[in-house]
C-alpha cells in the first residue's frame, strides 16, 4: 500500500507545482486555484482509505483461503486448487468497490507451504482529476506447516452418570467431530497422533492383554501378607464350598472327624469315649455292645440270643438260637486330620480388562511398568456394570479411533486421576508403544479431559457420592506433574444437574487446566459438541501457527 500512497503523493505534488508556476489570472482565480490542491488532498485520502479497506479485506479473505486450502492442497491438482481458492475467496471477500479480482494459489511441498496471492483494482472518485482513475491493490497469504506436530490424549468420562441427559451421545458426536478436525490438521501420517482413554473408577486396558508382563495379578501388602485386593486373591474357587476370597478359603477346611468343624478342635487329641480327658484314662476304659455291662470281663462273658426267651448260651444254641457274645471296645486316644481349603485362582483369560490405580506414588507418575509396584494391577471390577469402554494408545488410524468412540459405554464410578494418569502414560511411556520423536519437528503434547461428576472413589478410598477429597488430592499431585512436564491440559466439567442435584464447580479441574481459558463448565449436553469444536479449532491453529 505504501507504493500506492507514494504514487498518489508524487502526482499530487506535481500538480501543485504546476499551479504554483502559472502566474496568470487575477487574485480570485489564484485563491480558487490554491484551493484545488486541498480538495485533491482530502479527496485523495478518501480514495486511498477505500483502497486500504479493500486491501485489508482482501488480506483477511486470503488468510482464510490459505488456511482452508492447506488441509487438502497436497492431494489436489493445480486446477482443483485454483477452483477451490477462487470460490472460497469470493465467499469471504465482500467489497463491492473491487474489480478485476485475481486469486492464485500455489503449493510448495518442500515447506510444505500454501501461498495464495490476490490482486484487484478499486475505482477512484477524486483522483481522476490528476489522472489516477484506479488504485491497484494486492496481498499475499502464506500458510506453512509441518514443523509442528500434535499428540493428543482424550481422557473421557465413561461413568454411569454419563448415561443421563444425553451426555454420552453428545460426547460421542463431539469426539467424532474432533477426530475429523485433527485428521484434517495432518498433512501426512504422523503429523497428528491421538489416544483415547475412557475412564470410570478403573480403565479398561483390553482383556486380550492378559498375557502381558505389565499386568499385575497377585501382590502383597506392605507387611508381606497377601493383599485382599489382588486378582488372584479375589477371583477363583475353593475346595471348601462358599469360602472366598483366598484368605477366607485357606483359613477354612474340613476334619477327618466329622463332628469337628474348626482346625483347633480337629487337631486337639480326644478320646472316643466321652468324658475321658487323658490318654491313660481313655485307653483303660471301653464300651460294651451290651449296654448294661461296664467291664470287659462281664462284657465278653455275657451275650444275647436271637430267641429272646433264652438267656444263656447253652439253652440258646440247644434250641437252635444264635448266641452273640458281648464285644468290648477299648477307648481310642487320637486327633483328627485337618485339610485346609485350597484356593485355585481363576484363569487370567477370564479377566474383563479392568485396571485399578498403581501403588502410590506410581499412581501419579508415568513410569514404565517393569516389576512390582510399577506394574498395573488387574481388577475384576463389576460394580455398576463393570469396566468403561476400551482405551487405545497413540495412533493415526482414524478408523480404529472411531471404533473406540463407538464402543464407549457408561459404567462405574468416578476416578479422574486414573484417566489422567493413563492419558499421560499414553503420550510418554510403556505399556504403550509411543512413536519416536523426529528431531526435525516441534511437538505439542495435549490432554483433553471431560468429566460429568465429582471424584467418588479410587483404589484406596471407598465410594462417597458427594465427592471424595482424598481422590482430589491424588489428582492435584498428578496435575502438578503434568504442568511441570509442560503438557497442555484442557478440562471440561459437564454439570447438567439442577437444584440439590447440581454438582459444585470443581476447583481441582480449574487448577488442573493449563490456564483459565482451558477450563469449561457446561450446563447442557449439546455444549459438549460446541466446546470440543472450539478446542479442535484451537489445536489446529496451534499446529499451523507454530
Amino acid at each position: 500500500m505504501s507504493t500506492m500512497l507514494n504514487a498518489f503523493i508524487s502526482r499530487l505534488v506535481g500538480k501543485v507545482r504546476g499551479f504554483g508556476a502559472d502566474r496568470r489570472g487575477n487574485v480570485a482565480m489564484i485563491f480558487g486555484i490554491a484551493a484545488v490542491p486541498t480538495i485533491l488532498a482530502v479527496g485523495g485520502f478518501i480514495d486511498y482509505e477505500r483502497g486500504s479497506l479493500a486491501r485489508a479485506q482482501m488480506q483477511d479473505a486470503l488468510d482464510a483461503t490459505a488456511l482452508a486450502l492447506h488441509t487438502d492442497a497436497a492431494t489436489m491438482t493445480q486446477t482443483q486448487m485454483n477452483d477451490f481458492a477462487t470460490k472460497y475467496f469470493a465467499a469471504n471477500f465482500a467489497n463491492s468497490d473491487a474489480f478485476d479480482v485475481v486469486v492464485t494459489p500455489n503449493y510448495d511441498k518442500g515447506g510444505p507451504t500454501v501461498t495464495v496471492t490476490g490482486s484487484a483494482s478499486v475505482n477512484t472518485n477524486f483522483l481522476p482529476i490528476i489522472g489516477i482513475k484506479k488504485l491497484d491493490i494486492g496481498a499475499v497469504a502464506t500458510t506453512t506447516w509441518g514443523r509442528s506436530r500434535l499428540r493428543v490424549a482424550l481422557v473421557l468420562d465413561n461413568t454411569l452418570s454419563m448415561k443421563q441427559d444425553g451426555k454420552m451421545d453428545a460426547l460421542k458426536t463431539a469426539t467424532t467431530n474432533l477426530l475429523g478436525q485433527l485428521k484434517k490438521a495432518a498433512t501426512v501420517d504422523g503429523d497428528v497422533y491421538v489416544s483415547i482413554i475412557p475412564f470410570g473408577k478403573d480403565v479398561n486396558a483390553d482383556k486380550t492383554n492378559y498375557t502381558k508382563s505389565w499386568v499385575r495379578w497377585d501382590w502383597t501388602n506392605s507387611d508381606g501378607s497377601l493383599s485382599t485386593e489382588s486378582w488372584d486373591a479375589n477371583n477363583g474357587s475353593c475346595t471348601v464350598s462358599g469360602k472366598s476370597p483366598r484368605a477366607t478359603c485357606t483359613s477354612s477346611g474340613s476334619c477327618s472327624i466329622s463332628s469337628k468343624t474348626t482346625q483347633s478342635s480337629c487337631t486337639t487329641p480326644s478320646c472316643s469315649i466321652s468324658g475321658k480327658t487323658t490318654q491313660s484314662a481313655c485307653t483303660s476304659a471301653g464300651t460294651c455292645s451290651i449296654s448294661s455291662k461296664t467291664t470287659q470281663s462281664t462284657c465278653t462273658a455275657a451275650g444275647t440270643c436271637s430267641k429272646s426267651s433264652y438267656t444263656s448260651q447253652s439253652t440258646c444254641t440247644s434250641n437252635r438260637g444264635t448266641w452273640t457274645a458281648g464285644v468290648w471296645t477299648t477307648g481310642v486316644w487320637s486327633s483328627g486330620v485337618w485339610t485346609a481349603g485350597v484356593w485355585t485362582p481363576a484363569a487370567h483369560s477370564t479377566w474383563n480388562g479392568c485396571i485399578m490405580d498403581r501403588d502410590q506414588d506410581y499412581d501419579v507418575q508415568n513410569t514404565a511398568p517393569t516389576s512390582g509396584s510399577t506394574l498395573f494391577p488387574a481388577e475384576q471390577y463389576t460394580e455398576n456394570s463393570g469396566c468403561p469402554g476400551k482405551l487405545i494408545g497413540l495412533t493415526y488410524s482414524w478408523t480404529d479411533l472411531q471404533k473406540v468412540v463407538d464402543g464407549m459405554s457408561p459404567a462405574g464410578t468416578t476416578n479422574q486421576t486414573i484417566g489422567l494418569q493413563w492419558g499421560w502414560q499414553s503420550l510418554t511411556a510403556a505399556p504403550f508403544t509411543v512413536p519416536a520423536l523426529d528431531p526435525d519437528y516441534d511437538y505439542k503434547t495435549v490432554i483433553i479431559m471431560l468429566t460429568d461428576g465429582v471424584n467418588t472413589e479410587n483404589r484406596w478410598n471407598s465410594f462417597v457420592s458427594t465427592g471424595n477429597s482424598a481422590v482430589d488430592t491424588r489428582e492435584r499431585a498428578l496435575c502438578t506433574k503434568l504442568h511441570q512436564e509442560q503438557i497442555t491440559v484442557w478440562t471440561v466439567q459437564v454439570n447438567t444437574g439442577t437444584g440439590k442435584n447440581k454438582d459444585p464447580t470443581q476447583q481441582v479441574l480449574i487448577d488442573c487446566a493449563s490456564s483459565s481459558d482451558k477450563f469449561s463448565e457446561l450446563t447442557t449436553a449439546d455444549q459438549i459438541i460446541t466446546t470440543f469444536d472450539a478446542i479442535g479449532k484451537a489445536l489446529t491453529d496451534l499446529r499451523l501457527s507454530s
